[in-house]
């Protein structure tokens, strides 16, 4: 399901503000990274995993005076390449303060964020903190240009959607999506951390996911289990 030993990445997603890439490209799981530009105009990694060339895409991104701010846990399993990554820029690893059992993991610098992520003009919210099972998930949220950035609870990649979905929620989360935290933004695109991005109709999408959650469940179920086990 994992990629590893990566020798390219396939890049996913350019717009005037973001970037992704995907790391391992014939991977199951589609793992997706991003780094945007912030209203301090600099570039925010989230969740990257790292692969040849990947400092060479930030490095051509933005403008000549663009600086790598920092790095983003947005869910407590993702840990992923975020230790690699802020050594070699030198910057600091970005966790939610009520994110628990992830700084043990990191060496270097760590910062925490609640409601803002630094400077960079991205709100910050819970959109899943439980301990059992666990998982722990921020969402973040550009008002301005739009961008919504959900780490887990939403993708894109065939084991999240049900047949006729452009955008899914998680297996395990079908039965009862956080609502809530869904619903509260209107955005114009919405990046994942498993597949690309919805860059076009991304409210409805989003709406869309959440309202159909439990009534397509059973075929994303067997979509699931086909792209799992076959």
């Amino acid at each position: 399901m994992k990629g590893r030993d990566a020798s390219t990445y396939r890049e996913v997603n350019r717009w005037s503000e973001g970037v992704g890439w995907i790391a391992h490209p014939d991977e199951m799981m589609q793992r997706t990274s991003h780094a945007v530009i912030g209203d301090d105009g600099d570039l925010w990694v989230i969740d990257p995993v790292d692969a040849p060339g990947v400092d060479e895409l930030l490095a051509t991104f933005g403008s000549d005076t663009t600086e790598i701010a920092g790095v983003v846990v947005g869910l407590d399993r993702h840990t992923r390449d975020a230790t690699a990554l802020a050594s070699r820029h030198d910057v600091p690893i970005y966790i939610p303060t009520w994110m628990s059992g992830v700084v043990d993991g990191f060496s270097g610098s760590v910062e925490r964020f609640r409601n803002q992520l630094g400077d960079s003009g991205y709100e910050a919210f819970e959109i899943v903190n439980r301990g059992i099972p666990p998982w722990q998930e921020v969402g973040l949220f550009h008002r301005e240009n739009g961008t919504l950035i959900i780490p887990e609870t939403v993708g894109t990649v065939p084991y999240y959607c049900a047949p006729g979905e452009r955008l899914g929620i998680h297996p395990m989360l079908r039965p009862f999506p956080p609502r809530q935290a869904l619903s509260r933004c209107e955005p114009e695109r919405v990046l994942v951390g498993h597949g690309t991005a919805i860059m076009t109709n991304a409210a409805r999408s989003l709406a869309a996911a959440v309202d159909n959650s439990r009534s397509n469940l059973p075929s994303a179920y067997t979509r699931a289990f086909k792209q799992m086990f076959w």
